[in-house]
């Protein structure tokens, strides 16, 4: 994480009440949020890798907080996670340490020292962790260490829901995504986004595109989806 950017943090729990509330504390903390709700939807996002951190609640339905965190770890993916759990014995945290776990956070918990926790982990991710490699499609550069844009010599400023939408479709260029799926990847479990977000969003990441003189690169199938492909 650079000085200056809005951390990215993914949020993963199966209580609608304390996804909101955090959702609400962290964006109050100069923080963007994305919320998911199980455990699929979890991996989905945090495997994206364009997360500074993610905070994951242990009792999840579908795969538990373990499973994802264990799945990631052997992805090669190293996003810092605190886990998060009602569970307060030792050997539960060991376990969770244990599986590449950046920290453990017991339920309830005080949301400003879970704050200074992330913060912390943040700082220690951003000392250590060396840049992730780019992405490059057709004369398109994805910077995910600085999240940076660039078509040829012109770069591109996008907004956080723009450049996660266009990480998404590079990191599969070529492949048709439905609506439903990019909604999954990019909004996670946030109630109020719906498919016609995707199209407005699809939209604007467009728009910046062509200014950039890559008009054509993001693809309507019809029937089907949008896909990433040679705007050449």
């Amino acid at each position: 994480m650079l000085a200056g950017m809005r951390p990215q943090i993914l949020v993963v729990d199966d209580e609608p009440g304390v996804r909101k509330a955090l959702d609400r504390g962290l964006r109050g903390e100069g923080m963007d949020v994305t919320t998911a709700a199980d455990g699929p939807a979890a991996l989905r996002l945090a495997r994206t890798g364009s997360f500074d951190a993610i905070l994951l609640d242990i009792m999840i339905p579908g795969l538990s907080g373990y499973r994802v965190l264990e799945e990631l770890r052997a992805l090669g993916n190293t996003t810092p996670v605190l886990l998060v759990s009602a569970k307060d014995g030792e050997i539960d945290q060991a376990d969770g340490l244990d599986l590449g776990a950046d920290g453990y956070v017991v339920k309830p918990f005080s949301f400003v020292v879970l704050v200074a926790q992330l913060r912390a982990t943040l700082r220690r991710a951003a000392a250590g962790t060396a840049p992730r490699g780019p992405i490059r499609v057709a004369g398109l550069t994805i910077d995910r260490g600085t999240r940076t844009v660039r078509y040829d010599d012109a770069e591109i400023p996008l907004s956080p829901r723009e450049y996660r939408l266009l990480v998404t479709l590079a990191s599969r260029a070529g492949t048709v995504w439905t609506k439903q799926e990019l909604l999954t990847e990019v909004w996670g479990d946030e109630q109020a986004a719906t498919r016609n977000a995707v199209e407005v969003y699809v939209g604007y990441l467009r728009r910046k595109l062509s200014e950039a003189g890559a008009a054509g690169l993001v693809r309507t199938v019809r029937g089907h989806g949008y896909q990433l492909g040679d705007a050449r």
